[in-house]
């Protein structure tokens, strides 16, 4: 069997060089540097979460590893992962393809604010791993899995998919693309699904849930929903 963290490294970096690949294909020259820019902080940020987690927590990362559609055992969150992913490609895939045809003027300040959106939603992802050893990337119920409603549990009950939100809100606007924004609008419906269709499974296979949605009433963005 791969070592987790030989299989977590061979996942980040082939991951990075997909994203390589999903941005400077489409624009048509390397000559790109807020892709660069983008992706030394993209890849920074998870190279930072990984190495914690290999020292922390060597549980989590091995759940973390198996993403994807394929990991996924109910066909709706097969469905729901699948388009997610479409949706990830087209928030690169865009940018890529606006700065080839120079579709957006975006100004360096909204570049930069963009990084710093994509560096603030994995340092989320980062309190959420610190916080809940049990934050599987699939839908699922672990043995001996316990309810988290501490850290920033206590103000909402999905702050991952919190933390990813403003990460992808960042990444195209990091790319220089005011265009590259309408891949949310693939991605959100897809992550409010997959977040109605979680709780109605946690509610029924974790003990103590249903009476936390009563605690917490905040889903995705405190005070508001």
């Amino acid at each position: 069997m791969q070592n987790p963290n030989t299989k977590a490294f061979g996942g980040l970096l082939f991951l990075l060089v997909v994203m390589a690949a999903l941005l400077f294909i489409p624009a048509g020259t390397l000559d790109y540097r807020r892709a660069w820019v983008f992706l030394a902080v993209f890849g920074g940020s998870a190279l930072a979460i990984t190495l914690y987690l290999m020292k922390a927590d060597p549980g989590l990362l091995a759940r973390r590893v198996r993403a994807g559609p394929t990991a996924e055992k109910e066909t709706r969150q097969q469905i729901i992962q699948s388009i997610a992913a479409v949706g990830f490609i087209a928030t690169l895939v865009v940018p890529a393809l606006d700065d080839r045809w120079h579709w957006s003027r975006v100004p360096a300040a909204v570049a930069v604010a963009g990084d710093a959106l994509v560096a603030f939603g994995f340092l989320v992802i980062f309190f959420v791993y610190r916080e809940n050893s049990f934050a599987s990337a699939t839908v699922e119920v672990v043995a001996g899995q316990r309810l988290i409603s501490t850290g920033p549990y206590g103000l909402i009950r999905h702050p991952m998919y919190s933390g990813a939100l403003v990460m992808l809100a960042g990444m195209p606007l990091a790319l220089g693309s005011w265009w590259g924004l309408l891949a949310l609008v693939v991605m959100l419906p897809a992550l409010i699904w997959r977040l109605l269709d979680e709780e109605s499974f946690l509610t029924g296979h974790l003990a103590g849930y249903s009476a936390y949605r009563s605690r917490v009433p905040y889903r995705l963005v405190p005070f508001a929903w």
